[in-house]
């Protein structure tokens, strides 16, 4: 039997205009439309994915342009598309100054400016967790062992569900004779 399809459609990628190019790279604007379905509410107003940093200015002037928020989440990454830096706050700044540290080694930007944003917080922190060993900074969230994060590293009101230790010393099985059975 083949898998049964949703009444959900995609969304509809709708292209407005060209921001930046060069000879290897389009750099476009759109944005998603909405398919057949339930209305949602959506966690990303705007995002871009491994932009070539060179674009950094024309998708910063753009955005300007129309008065749109450049506070978000960022992520720098390296020529082979992991990611190196992951970090919130006034975007392109940011990253700007991510590049100038680290001219050689950073080659694409990706960032999200989160709709509602109290959850800029969590999702850095979310991401930084998931990048593990390759991010090179923010060692008070970063985690490449077993070891869990700090919970108070998300907003306040979230419930978790977290691994503790038990506390003072391990109780010992007791030894002794093993009973004659009859």
């Amino acid at each position: 039997m083949g898998k049964k399809r949703s009444k959900k459609r995609d969304s509809i990628k709708k292209l407005h205009k060209t921001v930046w190019n060069n000879n290897t790279w389009n750099v476009c604007e759109g944005e998603l439309r909405r398919g057949r379905g339930r209305p949602t509410n959506n966690l990303f107003e705007i995002m871009a994915e491994k932009i070539p940093f060179e674009a950094i200015d024309a998708v910063s002037k753009d955005l300007k342009k129309n008065d749109k928020s450049h506070n978000g989440v960022y992520v720098a990454h390296d020529s082979m598309g992991y990611a190196r830096y992951i970090g919130r706050g006034d975007v392109f700044t940011r990253l700007k100054s991510r590049k100038t540290a680290h001219n050689l080694e950073l080659q694409y930007f990706s960032f999200y400016i989160v709709a509602d944003k109290k959850h800029e917080r969590e999702i850095e922190t979310l991401l930084i967790r998931a990048g593990g060993p390759h991010l090179h900074f923010n060692e008070r969230k970063k985690r490449d062992d077993i070891q869990p994060g700090n919970v108070k590293d998300f907003e306040a009101g979230t419930h978790f569900y977290e691994r503790q230790y038990k506390r003072g010393r391990p109780k010992r099985k007791k030894r002794g004779r093993p009973k004659n059975r009859k």
